[in-house]
């Protein structure tokens, strides 16, 4: 590093014992990254976080405020580390195959930061990751990891919230509402952490869904027909993908791939009824993940800054 670098450092404000290693964040892909020309004769100095032994003494705030005037945009998230947000010009730029992933810290589950899904008109963007664990004679078994996409103009709906914490954002249900109302794609990714039989997979989803349908109408009962037949008779063993996308609030589409993206939608859900209760499922006040739900809204929050 030369001499103009050096001083770069020492001006920067970054305390000489954060420069090294990783910190405990993980990604949110609100805003493009800064544009860097070819021809710049002074690149911007990008620092990485040293992590103290104990990760409970990190002070994210103090992060995010020296990385705050730099080009990477960060979003807070317990046991995950701090990743450079999805860039399509950065990607494309990569070799040839190669995709940017986050990984699920609890199942170790690695989640593409931007997918293209069938049946949606523009990529997705990851939000945050949590996992599924269902309690067996006071065992937990973690069943499937999750990661919610949403098309990235989400964050235009949302400027009400600008300046909540990541709490404030977890407990407000009108923004998830919001998120679920917007005629914007969203997608809960799911990948199963160990093989389960499609019925029964189907039964534990349907356990969730139908409480929270009041009074189902012949339009309810066909959607949770339609979605049930999808997994009757279906083995579905660790690493299949369940990609369950609403298109629209009425609107949602299930895909079920054994072999990496789909490629065509297995079924299309039209009930708002059904639609609804499945978002609340994940993301409402009593959610089968909190650690989806934790992961989105402590993006979120750091988003909207």
């Amino acid at each position: 590093m030369d001499g103009s670098y050096e001083r770069k450092l020492r001006t920067s404000g970054i305390p000489k014992s954060m420069t090294s290693t990783v910190a405990i964040c993980t990604p949110i892909f609100h805003s493009s990254p800064t544009k860097t020309n070819a021809s710049d004769v002074n690149p911007r100095l990008c620092f990485i976080v040293k992590t103290p032994k104990n990760p409970s003494a990190l002070n994210c705030k103090e992060i995010i405020s020296h990385l705050s005037t730099f080009p990477a945009h960060v979003s807070l998230h317990r046991n995950a580390r701090l990743y450079t947000p999805f860039s399509p010009k950065a990607a494309a730029s990569s070799s040839v195959g190669s995709t940017e992933y986050i990984e699920e810290p609890e199942t170790k589950v690695k989640f593409q930061k931007s997918l293209s899904l069938p049946g949606c008109s523009s990529s997705l963007s990851l939000l945050g990751t949590g996992y599924r664990e269902k309690v067996f004679a006071i065992i937990g078994v973690k069943v499937y990891a999750a990661g919610l996409y949403a098309n990235r103009s989400i964050f235009s709906k949302l400027d009400a919230w600008k300046g909540y914490s990541a709490a404030d954002v977890q407990r407000d249900s009108s923004l998830f509402d919001t998120i679920f109302q917007a005629p914007l794609e969203k997608s809960l990714h799911i990948i199963l952490v160990r093989n389960v039989d499609g019925k029964t997979f189907w039964d534990a989803l349907d356990e969730a869904v139908s409480p929270r349908i009041k009074s189902p109408t012949p339009v309810d009962e066909r959607a949770l027909s339609i979605f049930s037949s999808i997994f009757q008779g279906r083995a579905l063993k660790k690493g299949t993908s369940i990609f369950l996308t609403w298109l629209d609030p009425t609107k949602m589409l299930v895909c079920v791939s054994s072999d990496g993206m789909p490629s065509s939608v297995d079924a299309t859900i039209e009930s708002l009824n059904v639609t609804s209760a499945l978002f609340d499922v994940f993301l409402g006040g009593n959610p089968v993940s909190p650690s989806l739900k934790s992961s989105v809204a402590n993006g979120l929050a750091v988003a909207l800054m």
